[in-house]
């Protein structure tokens, strides 16, 4: 995603849906360190490249903080999702010794 493609990246919706229900519902603008300052910090350290993900905390939602709690559990499917830059989905497995 280019600078072009996103003027205001600060504008961006936010969603973390588990097994298809929304769980996490929020917005980059109320994000603790804007998007840009994000990006600067980490290229400071390292060359970003294409394709990098940089994880910055959690939005509202979390499952342990629910009323009952909601972990993830084996075979659950996990999508996260910025609007207009793209969604990560992943399988959660239980590890078994």
């Amino acid at each position: 995603v280019t600078t072009d493609e996103i003027p205001d990246p600060q504008t961006l919706g936010i969603h973390c849906l588990v097994n298809g229900e929304m769980m996490q519902d929020s917005s980059t603008a109320q994000m603790v360190h804007g998007v840009a300052a994000l990006i600067a910090f980490c290229s400071r350290a390292f060359t970003l490249e294409p394709g990098d993900i940089i994880a910055t905390g959690t939005p509202s939602g979390v499952g342990w903080f629910r009323d009952p709690k909601r972990l993830l559990r084996d075979g659950d499917e996990v999508a996260v999702e910025i609007d207009r830059v793209g969604r990560l989905v992943n399988r959660c497995r239980e590890e078994r010794p």
